[in-house]
């Protein structure tokens, strides 16, 4: 063979497999472009990662709510129904068309669970519970804000725990806490007394009785006058919207004027004074002006 026709044949092979080697190293440049596109790690970030952390601080939002955050409309709680029947009639309190012109702010806040419980059917003797409800009158002694961030604290000492069902602020606004079937903790050792003697209830048997399992407790903000301090005799006094909402709720209730009571009344040992400077002839005559009594005939 020629040595020009062998090096023609050496040139053809090399360049041959110049090709080869070319056409490789384009596939596998090819083939790491696709990987990185489709695990990205930038995508995931921009995609999951920032909904799954506004999903959880939602939640969060949703389970501890702060006061000036409150503005969801909730529908009007029912209080439990204490009504009066004698033969044939029914005598209940129906709202007045005052009553459907007042229309307070509605507000609602989540309290931590170690501050209400469960309404009891039995005591701690087994003996069937059957007191009428009854309204408890409170008052703050500080802000409403401040009254609401110590309900939402996780109290373990069962002597500190301590919660309303409803709050009403200095503006009127009407701020569920509790819903009404379930057991706040207005009242430490407490008895009220009325037409049926003397009513309360031992639940637990290492707390003294107390009337809290039959009642429904509603506390109004002090005046800011009366924030803080102690052993006063009076303040100020209440808000005249303060007094419009307190009416405008338990006018829907069917509990009566004479099992509407106060801290202070129920109150056995601790000395509590609440509400102070409460104007009960200014309470009634807005609450009867919200709600009547009617009779009903059943037969």
């Amino acid at each position: 063979m020629r040595f020009r026709d062998w090096a023609a044949r050496v040139m053809l092979i090399f360049f041959m497999l110049a090709a080869l080697i070319l056409a490789l190293l384009i596939g596998s440049v090819r083939n790491s472009s696709s990987n990185i596109n489709t695990s990205n790690p930038d995508t995931k970030v921009l995609g999951e990662s920032p909904q799954t952390q506004f999903q959880s601080a939602q939640k969060i939002e949703e389970q501890q709510p702060k006061l000036p955050q409150l503005s969801k409309l909730l529908t009007i709680p029912q209080l439990p129904p204490s009504s009066v029947q004698t033969n044939q009639t029914l005598t209940r309190y129906s709202t007045t068309a005052a009553f459907a012109q007042y229309k307070p702010s509605l507000a609602s806040a989540t309290i931590n669970p170690s501050n209400y419980g469960e309404r009891y059917s039995k005591d701690v003797n087994g003996v069937l519970l059957k007191n009428q409800p009854i309204i408890v009158l409170h008052e703050t002694t500080n802000s409403a804000s401040s009254a609401v961030n110590f309900f939402q604290t996780n109290n373990v000492d069962e002597n500190v725990q301590a919660s309303y069902h409803v709050l009403i602020a200095l503006d009127g606004m009407v701020i569920y806490l509790v819903p009404p079937d379930k057991r706040a903790f207005g009242a430490g050792n407490s008895v009220f007394n009325g037409a049926n003697g003397v009513e309360t209830v031992q639940t637990n048997p290492d707390l003294p009785p107390s009337v809290n399992n039959f009642a429904y407790h509603v506390s109004l903000e002090t005046p800011p006058d009366a924030w803080g301090k102690r052993n006063i005799k009076e303040h100020t006094g209440y808000t005249e919207v303060q007094y419009d909402s307190l009416a405008w709720l338990i006018a829907q209730s069917q509990v009566p004027d004479e099992r509407i009571t106060t801290h202070r009344a129920v109150d056995v040992a601790n000395g509590k004074v609440d509400p102070l400077s409460f104007d009960f002839d200014r309470f009634f005559n807005k609450l009867h002006s919200f709600r009547e009594l009617k009779t009903l005939n059943l037969g």
